[in-house]
């Protein structure tokens, strides 16, 4: 397979999605708060687990989209676009919102000693993925459909050797030595699906209130092949109308705001602290981080089929801010991993 066929597929899949938010949408919308960007910071890292092994680091910008207008119908958009976006589905259903999201990140992955200078060869390799990703969200209130393309870089190319020296020389620890053993560099391309279901409020939405959103979903690409399924159950103080909150993954942006019930949009509250739990299953296919480079020979490890994260944290809302909090436990993801791999998460999102 010619690996430069990823870059044409990738940048037009990217341009459709950025044609959609910057044609589609008339200018007033997005200067409405009812029609408000959400911006969110993701951080995830072991050392809230005092580890640094495995998924040892995860950093994910993403900008949320306001409500868009009908796509096909707009005259600004160029006309070898429509039967791509006629492909996508709910794109013209008249209860629905429609939005696009922008995400750029890197995720770093290590053997436990970071110490030696030999390849591990019973230990995960050494591997980074850089990233850039379009997501189109298509909602109503009780249910979201989202479709992602991320397209990026494993391998030197995705600075992650750089970024964790840099961590460990403003931590005061030992600097990695075997990042010499990791991946090759490889483009990605992944295309991702899921729909989330959010179940109605028990209780109230103004006051104390208990609600579940499960999922369903999957991904394909020369990165990642799995189908994923789980829910999400939050109990709390007006709780935000929206569709939960996950640990960096493909598909999990949905901090924004559904309507002006969510306190970061009412006029009559601001705030709002919840308690969440979290399960998420995927059966997995391909994972380049654990079974090697495609088109290329490279360390690799027998991989388990089947893991799952649990994560159980906090939430809280003040203004257009909300914060979480969460520890994660992400099951053994090879054969001969010693241990569950445990690991922080914390998102700060901003309504604008």
């Amino acid at each position: 397979m010619d690996v430069n066929l990823f870059l044409p597929l990738g940048t037009r899949a990217c341009f459709i999605c950025a044609a959609l938010l910057f044609f589609a949408a008339p200018a007033s919308s997005r200067q409405t708060f009812d029609n408000s960007w959400t911006f969110s910071v993701h951080f995830e890292n072991d050392l809230f687990a005092d580890t640094d092994q495995n998924y040892t680091n995860g950093i994910k910008l993403s900008w949320v989209s306001p409500d868009l207008t009908r796509f096909r119908d707009s005259e600004r958009l160029p006309d070898w676009s429509h039967e791509y976006i006629d492909m996508l589905p709910f794109i013209n259903d008249p209860e629905r919102e429609r939005s696009i999201v922008f995400s750029v990140g890197q995720s770093i992955f290590t053997p436990q000693d970071t110490a030696r200078t030999d390849l591990i060869r019973n230990d995960r390799p050494y591997a980074g993925w850089l990233y850039f990703g379009t997501a189109f969200h298509s909602k109503k209130s009780s249910q979201l459909d989202t479709l992602e393309v991320q397209f990026g870089i494993v391998g030197s190319l995705s600075l992650a050797e750089e970024a964790q020296t840099l961590v460990h020389e403003l931590r005061n620890l030992t600097k990695p030595k075997g990042w010499d053993h990791q991946l090759e560099i490889e483009p990605g391309l992944n295309f991702i699906y899921e729909r989330k279901w959010r179940g109605s409020i028990l209780g109230s939405d103004r006051g104390i209130g208990f609600d579940v959103i499960s999922h369903m979903g999957g991904a394909l690409g020369n990165v990642l092949i799995y189908g994923n399924m789980g829910f999400e159950l939050r109990a709390g103080w007006n709780l935000p109308r929206d569709f939960g909150t996950s640990p960096i993954r493909p598909g999990g942006d949905t901090n924004d705001p559904l309507d002006r019930r969510d306190p970061r949009r009412a006029r009559d509250t601001s705030f709002g602290m919840h308690f969440f739990g979290y399960v998420d299953g995927r059966a997995v296919a391909r994972d380049i981080f654990l079974d090697g480079n495609t088109f290329a020979s490279s360390h690799s490890v027998n991989k388990r089929h089947f893991v799952a994260d649990f994560a159980a944290g906090v939430a809280i809302i003040y203004d257009r801010f909300k914060l979480s909090l969460a520890k994660v436990i992400r099951t053994r993801e090879f054969h001969g991993q010693p241990s569950n791999h445990r690991f922080g998460s914390i998102t700060l999102s901003y309504t604008f």
